[in-house]
């Protein structure tokens, strides 16, 4: 049985779909990917970077510390809306029994849980989407929360689906680039490669550069 979660550390957290098969067809299947991620995962993580490929996906996150996550109102808990089930409200002293803090580890599966119906309702499958138990692995120090990023960026050139970073669109890379509003820790990606110019630098260095080092921190 895969550990649990626990607050305040770092994971890699990766999957792919079941016997291989695509969890991604069509442009709308990331953006509702993404989507659900906002929903279930921002309220109990800090989101660092992400890649979505047709198969499989990575993200690295920061899981909140306990007294950083809200809780969850169980009256909206029957709400076919889940941006409305699973809104979360910061409470200093929660007096309603009704409040209650989401855990993490649940909530990766309700966000798989919840795109395995979507996905399988929209293109008349059925079964299982995701392969039985999503990873995760633990990020232990900054130089490997470091590698960690440019791996997950470089994932579309390593499979061959692009040469160049920027052609690539269902990956973090851009929203880091630019000054568009988003919940990442963007500021916080930056600032491990010292500046922006840095991150563009080496990130432009590695697509351009075979090195194992980033080839070999997760699973294809």
């Amino acid at each position: 049985m895969k550990p649990l979660l626990e607050y305040g550390n770092y994971y890699h957290i990766y999957n792919r779909g079941n016997n291989y098969e695509n969890i991604f067809i069509e442009k709308k299947d990331y953006q509702y990917f993404l989507k659900l991620l906002e929903i279930f995962i921002d309220p109990i993580a800090d989101i660092y970077v992400w890649c979505l490929m047709k198969n499989h996906f990575h993200i690295l996150v920061r899981i909140k510390e306990e007294k950083e996550i809200g809780y969850l109102n169980s009256e909206n808990a029957k709400s076919e809306n889940p941006e409305i089930k699973w809104k979360t409200y910061i409470k200093e002293e929660p007096t309603k029994e009704f409040y209650k803090k989401p855990d993490p580890t649940q909530q990766f599966k309700h966000l798989f849980n919840a795109y395995s119906r979507w996905f399988n309702i929209r293109h008349g499958r059925r079964g299982s989407l995701f392969e039985k138990n999503y990873e995760r692995k633990i990020v232990n120090n900054q130089k490997q929360l470091i590698n960690l990023i440019l791996y997950i960026h470089k994932n579309p050139i390593k499979h061959g689906f692009v040469e160049h970073l920027n052609d690539y669109l269902w990956t973090s890379y851009h929203t880091i680039i630019s000054e568009e509003p988003t919940n990442l820790k963007r500021l916080d990606v930056i600032n491990y490669f010292d500046d922006l110019e840095n991150f563009r630098f080496i990130h432009n260095f590695i697509e351009n550069n075979e090195d194992n080092r980033f080839n070999d921190l997760g699973f294809d």
